[in-house]
């Protein structure tokens, strides 16, 4: 019997030219590797950053010195006084020992000095 091809033969034939497409398995899995390889890299840099963020985190804050002055002089009409005086008449006049917050307006030109001490006591009094 000369080459009798059954139907499946030449199915199978036909089918046989066509390229295959070959899929790489390799790709996801290099893919993981890599990922992984970049995730074992961050992770002893997030360390160093991390232990670089708590290390400045521990260091005490430096301190400002408490004996810096701060001295405030008012001059006018050839008279001068002391921004602290001002504010310490303004809590005489208030009749308040302490207070958290004490605000002095100053206004030569009416002779007068106006105070809000913990936002709510208000008042005057003359300047000189």
């Amino acid at each position: 019997m000369p080459n009798k091809k059954t139907a499946e033969t030449k199915a199978v034939e036909t089918a046989a030219p066509v390229e295959e497409k070959k899929t790489v398995t390799k790709k996801p899995a290099e893919k993981k590797a890599t990922a992984a390889k970049t995730t074992a890299a961050k992770k002893p840099a997030e360390k160093k950053a991390t232990a670089a963020k708590t290390t400045a985190a521990k260091k005490p804050a430096e301190k400002k010195a408490t004996t810096e002055e701060r001295k405030v002089v008012i001059q006018y009409n050839g008279a001068e006084v002391a921004g602290t005086a001002l504010v310490d008449k303004a809590k005489e006049v208030a009749g308040v020992k302490s207070a958290k917050s004490v605000v002095v307006y100053v206004r030569p030109e009416i002779n007068k000095v106006y105070y809000v001490i913990d936002d709510n006591t208000f008042g005057n009094f003359d300047l000189f």
